[in-house]
């Protein structure tokens, strides 16, 4: 599944595509090399040797299409590249009485070097699938809504 932030949502009445606020999700049909964008599109309809029908369909700007990482956060929302995750965590410094607290932020990633999802936190970089130890990690935005929230 896949997701994209359009700016105008009148484009979205207009076509009549369903949509979250500014965001439209469905499927992604990448454009020509050449074209400058791409499409989030409905189910398909149907498909002969001489077209493809799908439900309905939305241009966007090619590569800005962000994918769900199959995960959900502590509250249960879909977790897609470009939120910006919130979460604690608890540091022991040799002194087991005294635990060090950190709260962190980050915007959610693939990282191809790890060929894996991550948080990226001020270049710290936490893999996503371990957000499960850390303390309740939940989506508080994302970088086209919020993105004073990376600021801090």
């Amino acid at each position: 599944m896949y997701r994209a932030y359009i700016k105008d949502i009148d484009e979205f009445d207009y076509n009549d595509v369903p949509h979250k606020g500014h965001f439209v999700y469905g499927n992604l049909i990448k454009g020509n090399t050449n074209d400058d964008t791409d499409a989030i599109v409905g189910d398909l309809i149907e498909i002969n040797d001489e077209y493809v029908n799908v439900e309905w369909w939305q241009s966007i700007k090619k590569g800005s299409a962000e994918q769900s990482t199959g995960l959900k956060d502590v509250n249960g929302n879909e977790i897609y590249v470009g939120d910006i995750l919130e979460f604690g965590s608890v540091w022991l410094n040799g002194d087991e009485s005294d635990p060090q607290e950190e709260d962190h932020t980050g915007i959610v990633e693939y990282h191809p070097e790890y060929a894996s999802y991550v948080v990226n936190c001020n270049e710290m970089i936490y893999p996503l699938e371990q957000m499960a130890s850390f303390d309740g990690y939940s989506v508080r935005g994302n970088v086209h809504e919020n993105p004073e929230l990376l600021e801090a």
